[in-house]
């Protein structure tokens, strides 16, 4: 499941709907950015995303089919925000659900390397010296990502 949205989300309450009900999941990992207050050695003080509505949920789409091609889950989700955040707002939420805990790490992991590298958000941090810069990728989110390139990290 995909969500591209502005509302800030409730952790607690998207685990239980993805699994209530559900005595297949062994195992839930999740992950939650968080906006900081400082990137590169610059004081950030908040943060603001863009995004293509429509273009950026197929995106999401292709990347969650992917990761549910490669592991064994029962459950997927992603939530992405977008638009103005303040400091310590959540910014992306990731979850995934699976009978083992090694599937739903892995793809969790994936997902979220995947997400940092291909999702097309575009990223503007507020600092406090009243600037707004765009954030550029970083050579540590394309090397994460690029180990996921070949297909050895499947399921076997």
């Amino acid at each position: 499941m995909i969500r591209v949205q502005r509302d800030i989300f409730d952790v607690g309450k998207e685990i239980d709907g993805l699994t209530r009900g559900r005595t297949d999941i062994g195992a839930i990992v999740s992950f939650i950015g968080l906006v900081r207050d400082f990137n590169d050695g610059a004081e950030v003080t908040g943060l603001s995303l863009e995004h293509y509505p429509g273009m950026t949920e197929k995106e999401l789409e292709k990347i969650e089919k992917e990761a549910r091609e490669r592991w064994e889950l029962q459950e997927s989700l992603i939530i992405h925000r977008h638009g103005d955040m303040s400091l310590g707002e959540p910014i992306v939420l990731v979850i995934t659900a699976s009978p083992h805990r090694k599937d739903a790490f892995e793809a969790a992991h994936f997902l979220m390397d995947w997400l940092k590298t291909k999702a097309p958000f575009w990223k503007r941090e507020m600092n406090a010296d009243g600037q707004e810069n765009w954030v550029k990728e970083r050579e540590g989110d394309l090397m994460a990502a690029n180990r996921w390139s070949s297909k050895t990290n499947e399921r076997s």
